[in-house]
Order: C-alpha cells, then structure tokens, then sequence
C-alpha cells in the first residue's frame, strides 16, 4: 500500500516523549530495601536511577515492580479511568523507593500535558499531512486529556483516548472507532506507533503499521517523516 488517506498516532513514544527535568527531581530520595541498604538507608536519584523511573512510567506494554492483586488489577485497568491510573503509578513509584510525597509530585508531571516534548518533526508531520488531505488521529492507551499538548504543535482530526472510549490498544475496537470517526477504511489508513504489541493490534483490520523507535527527542529528528516516507511522503 502506498496511497493513504488516513495516519493514527500514537502519543507516547511516538508524537511526544515525557524527557525529564533535573528540578522535577529535585531533594528526592530512594528508600532502600534492608537487604540494599550500606551505610545508608537512602540513595540519591542520579541520572541513572531518573531514567529508570522515567521508563517506569512511559513503557507501553509490561510491569517492573511486584504487584499484589489490588494492585494488580489497577494496572491492568489503568488506561480505562483515571483514578485507576494514579493508584497503578503511585504504586510503581512508591515500590521503586519514592517517599509518597514523592511519587505524587513526579506522578503529576506525568498526567501534565506541558511536561511532555514534542518531536522534532511532529509540527511537520502533522502540517505535511493537512497539507496533503490526509486525516490524521491520535490512538492512545492513557488516562488523561492530551489535548492541550497539541495547541503549539499541530492540528489532529481526532483523539481516541482510552479512557475516553472504554477500550485499550491492540484491542480491534479503539481502531476502529478511530477508523469510523474519521470515515476511512482499514485499507486505506497508516497506525504509526512504537510498540508492535498493542499499536500493532491495528493490523487485524487491515491497518498498515510502521513501528518507530521511542528514542529521546535530540536522537530521533526524523523519524516520523522517514515512517511516512514509504507511503507517498
């Protein structure tokens, strides 16, 4: 397929990516297990500790941390309603060593739509494919308005958010609810995404799909461009 009439998009990972700031770390700690304790029962949150956290907290698909069965449970639902999405990644942050007062503030960063970066060639997509007549939506597992990200950035035709719609990614239904609103068919649309998992799920109704890689913002300023590149762009 070369000619398309429509490109859904990822958010995570894919338009934007959550780059964190040295302030949001700013006076924070890890609480160390007994059996990772030294001299010490605290460990600053270096750079290399930061990123850990940082991809806690953006992978799209799996857990790194031990969940009992509530837990559990809100981790599994957390991209269908809010207050389960909070309960999930406080979860995370506080079994990762964040002190409570901690993992709130950091978890605020993550459900503000300023916190997050647009790609380089996000602007630039998104103009090339208005420019061209080409419908576009974002598709996302997640449990907070993304909107406002775009105001600076470009225009999208429409936002299928999960909790939104009641229904996460690679399940068929989220697709094609995008595929519905904006009056195209699954032959004739682009899902551009960068995990095969669950934005790949778009290939069980004939969905084209382009995996990107989800690389900080500085190390990818073209992937989006070069993703679109095969289908007439």
């Amino acid at each position: 397929m070369t000619d398309i009439e429509a490109v859904l998009f990822d958010f995570s990972g894919t338009l934007f990516r959550l780059e964190e700031d040295q302030s949001w770390f700013a006076g924070m700690e890890l609480d160390l297990r007994p059996d990772d304790a030294r001299d010490d029962d605290t460990r600053a949150v270096d750079g290399h500790v930061q990123a850990e956290l940082m991809r806690r907290l953006t992978a799209p698909t799996g857990r790194s941390v031990d969940m009992p069965p509530e837990a559990l449970e809100a981790w599994m639902k957390r991209d269908l309603a809010p207050h389960l999405h909070r309960e999930a990644y406080l979860h995370v942050l506080r079994e990762s060593g964040l002190a409570r007062h901690h993992a709130e503030s950091l978890y605020a960063r993550v459900i503000d739509p300023a916190s997050w970066t647009a790609y380089p060639d996000t602007p630039a997509a998104l103009q090339t494919l208005r420019g061209r007549g080409v419908k576009t939506a974002v598709v996302s597992n997640i449990a907070f308005d993304v909107r406002p990200a775009f105001e600076e950035v470009g225009d999208v035709d429409e936002f299928v958010l999960s909790f939104e719609v009641g229904t996460v990614k690679p399940d068929p239904a989220i697709f094609a609810t995008a595929l519905e609103r904006l009056g195209v068919a699954a032959e004739r649309t682009l899902m551009v995404g960068d995990s095969d998992e669950a934005d790949g799920g778009a290939r069980a109704l004939g969905c084209a799909f382009a995996l990107i890689d989800p690389l900080p913002t500085a190390q990818r300023p073209d992937g989006l461009i070069e993703a679109l590149r095969p289908y007439s762009f």
